[in-house]
C-alpha cells in the first residue's frame, strides 16, 4: 500500500492538535479539504483514525498505533527530499530547561567543532522539543530527559552535572560550607513553574521529604535570585556550573551526602539509528572524558 504523505501529514497534526481547525490552519488549508485527506486516508488503511464526536476529536486505537510509525513515515520523506536536493544547512537544535541555563553546555561543546552550524529552535520543555523532534521540524535535543519518553525517540547521556541549594544570606543554613540534602526539610522549596512540570525538583522533594513548596512565574535568572533573596524560609536548586547573577541577599552552596546529579542528554529521532550530529555527540563525549562529565558513585551521589 502506498500512502500520501500530505494526507499522513494532515492526520498527524490533526492527533497532535486535537483540533481540526488548528490542524487546518497549520497547514494552511481549510477544515474541508483537512477532512478529505483525513477521510481519504482512513479509506486507504480501512480503519477509523479519529472520533469526531461531541466530546471533540480523539484518537481511536488504532489511530494511536498508526501515530508514531506516521511521524517516522514524515520524518523519512522530509530527509529524503534534502538528500535529493544535497541541502546544507545549519543543525536544527532546541533546549529546554532554560532556567537551568542548557546554552552554556551547548554552546561549550558546539565551538570545539570545527565547521558546525546551529539553528536554535524555540523549545519551552521536553514534550514541547519530542513533538518537534517527532515531527522532523528539529534535529536533536538539548536537556534533562524523564519517562514517559515518547515512542519513536532515543537519548544519549552528555553530562551529570552536582546541583547546589540557593538560599538567602539570611537563612538559618546560609553560613553552612556544605548541606546534606535532608537538612533542608524544614525550609521551603521554591520552584520556578509547577512540580508537574519540573521532573527533577518534584523528586528531589519527595526523596529527601521536603514537605514545603511553593511555586511561581520563570522569569528568568535575575527574578528567581531575587525571590529566594527576599525569603529567608525557602531554597531553590541550580546546577553547580550555572553562575548566579549579581544579584545581593543569595548565595549558593554545594549539597553532600548525596550529591544530587542533574542529567543532560541529547534526544534524537531513533528511527535513524545513529544521532544526525555525530560530531557534536564526539565532541560532547571528549568533553565529559576531559571534565570527568558522567563520573557516578551510587555510594555519593543520588541520580534520579
Amino acid at each position: 500500500m502506498d500512502l500520501d504523505l500530505a494526507q499522513v501529514r494532515a492526520f498527524v497534526l490533526t492527533a497532535e492538535e486535537l483540533h481540526f481547525g488548528r490542524a487546518a490552519v497549520e497547514l494552511s488549508i481549510s477544515q474541508q479539504a483537512l477532512s478529505k485527506r483525513i477521510a481519504a486516508l482512513e479509506s486507504r488503511l480501512g480503519a477509523r483514525l479519529l472520533d469526531r464526536g461531541g466530546q471533540g476529536v480523539r484518537l481511536t486505537e488504532a489511530g494511536r498505533r498508526f501515530l508514531a510509525p506516521a511521524r517516522q513515515a514524515l520524518a523519512a520523506g522530509d530527509l529524503a527530499v534534502a538528500a535529493v536536493r544535497d541541502e546544507r544547512r545549519p543543525l536544527r537544535v532546541d533546549v529546554w530547561g532554560h532556567l537551568y541555563a542548557p546554552m552554556r553546555t551547548l554552546a561549550r561543546v558546539a565551538a570545539r567543532v570545527e565547521g558546525l552550524e546551529l539553528e536554535l529552535g524555540h523549545g519551552r520543555d521536553l514534550p514541547f522539543v519530542a513533538a518537534a523532534l517527532l515531527r522532523g521540524e528539529t534535529d536533536i535535543g538539548f536537556g534533562r530527559v524523564h519517562p514517559p519518553l515518547p515512542e519513536g525517540l532515543t537519548h544519549r547521556l552528555v553530562r551529570l552535572e552536582p546541583v547546589d541549594a540557593v538560599v538567602s544570606v539570611d537563612h538559618s543554613l546560609a553560613a553552612e560550607p556544605a548541606l546534606r540534602p535532608e537538612q533542608l526539610r524544614t525550609s521551603v522549596l521554591w520552584t520556578p513553574g509547577p512540580l508537574d512540570r519540573l521532573d527533577f525538583l518534584g523528586r528531589f522533594a519527595d526523596h529527601f521529604g521536603v514537605t514545603g513548596r511553593e511555586q511561581g512565574p520563570n522569569l528568568g535568572l535575575d527574578h528567581f535570585a531575587g525571590r529566594i533573596a527576599a525569603d529567608p524560609g525557602c531554597f531553590s536548586l541550580l546546577p553547580a556550573d550555572c553562575p548566579l547573577p549579581d544579584v545581593p541577599g543569595v548565595r549558593s552552596i554545594p549539597l553532600v551526602d548525596p550529591i544530587p546529579l542533574y542529567a543532560w542528554s541529547l534526544l534524537w529521532r531513533s528511527s535513524e539509528g545513529s544521532p544526525p550530529a555525530g560530531p557534536l555527540v564526539e565532541a560532547f563525549l571528549e568533553e565529559a572524558g576531559r571534565s570527568r562529565w558522567l563520573e557516578y558513585d551510587p555510594r555519593r551521589d543520588w541520580l534520579p
